[in-house]
């Protein structure tokens, strides 16, 4: 079914405020008023994303379909859990304030956490870069996303979007973001040649994308360190830095590429097939 123009739910709306507005002692201005919130509700009902208050919507149109890239030459592991561990703990070893600061995380910023699950890192995110800031809370499990709504709700975090992504795709705004963030995820993505590449749409210019993850094998979730580059190489992604955490983990920051080259991925991901043979 076709959706109404602008001006079709425009002029809906201004009827309706005819046979109730100024006619029953409504001043002129506030009548205004309410012609503005309907021409603002129709504008927000018509854009992509449609602004319906849902967790559970994408915030951009599909991107690029997982079966124009090669998929994972590993084993992927499965996702067991909306969180990593006990968020006290995070805390007592200062994981989210190493990580924002290891990426200049900045006050006014737009930074999407992808597979945020239960929003540990979207709490503080939020916090992070003010009320002029943007974060964006992506997963790929509705009912996940469910639990980030409650929680991003009782505390009133009102600069998080949540958006549901797809395996191959986080489906967020183009050229939306300053930073991105996976944490202790990475494993478990099945395609991530595609996801990188439509991620890397949504990053602007000179963006970065940390990646937290274990020296493990990627079915013992973890991620190898050169395995994990050799990956984000192919797609485009320039390893600026390596941080060893000191428990076993490590956070590695990628620039984002300006394009991607779609055609290339399958010849240079070729060489990370190999290196995960090695790692097994």
């Amino acid at each position: 079914m076709r959706r109404p123009s602008v001006l079709a739910v425009i002029a809906i709306g201004a009827a309706a405020l005819g046979a109730t507005g100024c006619g029953d002692g409504t001043r002129p201005r506030e009548a205004g008023a309410q012609v503005a919130a309907v021409v603002g509700s129709a504008r927000r009902a018509l854009a992509w994303p449609r602004d319906t208050g849902d967790a559970l919507a994408p915030l951009a149109p599909p991107g690029l379909p997982a079966d124009r890239f090669p998929g994972a030459a590993r084993p992927v592991s499965s996702i067991v859990a909306p969180q990593w561990t006990d968020e006290s703990i995070r805390d007592a070893q200062h994981e989210a304030d190493t990580v924002m600061r290891l990426m200049n995380v900045r006050r006014g910023m737009a930074v999407a956490d992808i597979g945020a699950g239960s929003g540990y890192y979207v709490a503080r995110l939020s916090r992070r870069v003010g009320p002029q800031g943007v974060v964006y809370g992506n997963d790929v499990i509705p009912r996940y996303l469910r639990l980030l709504r409650e929680r991003v709700d009782r505390d009133g975090l009102a600069n998080v979007r949540l958006s549901l992504g797809d395996p191959h795709d986080p489906r967020l705004p183009p050229r939306s973001l300053d930073a991105a963030i996976m944490i202790h995820m990475y494993h478990e993505i099945e395609a991530p040649y595609a996801l990188l590449a439509n991620l890397a749409g949504a990053m602007r210019r000179d963006a970065r994308l940390g990646i937290l993850d274990m020296r493990r094998r990627t079915d013992q979730h973890g991620t190898p360190p050169a395995l994990l580059k050799c990956e984000l190489e192919a797609v485009g992604y320039r390893q600026l830095a390596y941080h060893d955490l000191g428990y076993d983990g490590y956070l590695a920051v990628f620039r984002s590429p300006d394009s991607v080259d779609v055609a290339g991925i399958a010849e240079r991901s070729a060489r990370c097939a190999k290196l995960s043979m090695l790692e097994r």
